[in-house]
């Protein structure tokens, strides 16, 4: 079978009703290549004085990776970093030993109504730089390549794929694209990566004939190439990439290979000790459940 595994995913409340869908990680399935998280939030309406402003909180031994099909955001994080989020580009926030940021309504939009609409997925940090020196970088939207496949247009946002190559500075072998496919459009995708999944994010597809619901996940089998087709017409995403190179312990905002090391961070903000957002005094705090050492991710 084309697909291995389809994750149908769960909701979670992130705060005042803000809803977002989590496909990883699963029981079934902890990571696709080196992605270990994926939420899929929105579209939904941001109303003036409705706060769905994500507060400070800190990442290690991760990367954060950011995209909107619709709406904005501002980021800010204890490097002192200020960017303004839009659709198309591609936001990359290397944790590494330890960073702060947040994720707010921009003020020019404090006022407005507008959809948000995007995808936040974190990849393991390679071992080798699990504790490297934490970084930001933003590509903008029109320096992300776009390719002409079959029926589809191909954005190649992380990695490699159809000729065209990513600027994103991705720190493991790793594969993100985002495709349009019109009504009665196919698109024939090779085994661009040692793993692979599809997630359907508007409209239905088939996968060599196997139904693929709307925000489904779909897992691929290793080594095949695939058709995806799209009746009415859809929008996807490819990730996929190398496999993890050591099992990953993945607690609250933490990811490491070490659980001495989780335990450390969640020491450290608890005492405050991982740095701030420069002229903002709001957090979020630790869970008041602690992390008690599961099985890491393999």
């Amino acid at each position: 079978m084309t697909i291995a595994r389809q994750l149908t995913g769960n909701e979670k409340d992130l705060g005042a009703g803000f809803l977002v869908r989590r496909l990883l990680p699963d029981a079934r399935q902890r990571n696709v290549g080196p992605f270990i998280f994926f939420d899929h939030f929105g579209p939904a309406e941001e109303l003036p004085g409705v706060n769905h402003d994500v507060r400070p909180h800190p990442h290690i031994g991760l990367a954060t990776v950011t995209y909107l099909f619709d709406g904005a955001m501002m980021h800010r994080d204890s490097l002192g970093t200020q960017q303004l989020i839009e659709p198309g580009a591609i936001n990359w926030m290397t944790a590494g030993r330890g960073i702060v940021h947040s994720e707010r309504r921009p003020d020019h939009l404090r006022e407005a109504r507008f959809l948000n609409h995007g995808l936040q997925l974190w990849t393991a940090l390679p071992l080798a730089h699990e504790e490297a020196e934490p970084s930001f970088s933003h590509t903008p939207a029109d320096a992300i390549p776009e390719v002409s496949v079959g029926d589809a247009r191909v954005r190649v946002l992380v990695g490699e794929a159809f000729g065209a190559k990513s600027p994103v500075p991705s720190l493991s072998p790793a594969l993100y694209l985002d495709i349009w496919l019109p009504a009665g459009g196919r698109i024939e995708l090779p085994p661009l990566a040692a793993e692979q999944a599809v997630y359907a994010v508007e409209g239905e597809l088939t996968l060599d004939g196997q139904p693929l619901s709307i925000r489904v996940l779909a897992v691929l089998a290793p080594d095949q190439p695939v058709t995806i087709f799209a009746a009415a017409g859809a929008r996807l995403v490819v990730v996929g990439g190398a496999p993890l190179d050591a099992p990953r312990h993945l607690w609250w905002n933490f990811v490491s290979s070490r659980k001495d090391r989780i335990l450390q961070a969640s020491a450290d903000w608890q005492a405050m000790r991982m740095g701030r957002v420069a002229g903002d005094d709001e957090f979020i705090p630790l869970p008041a459940s602690r992390f008690t050492p599961p099985e890491p991710l393999s």
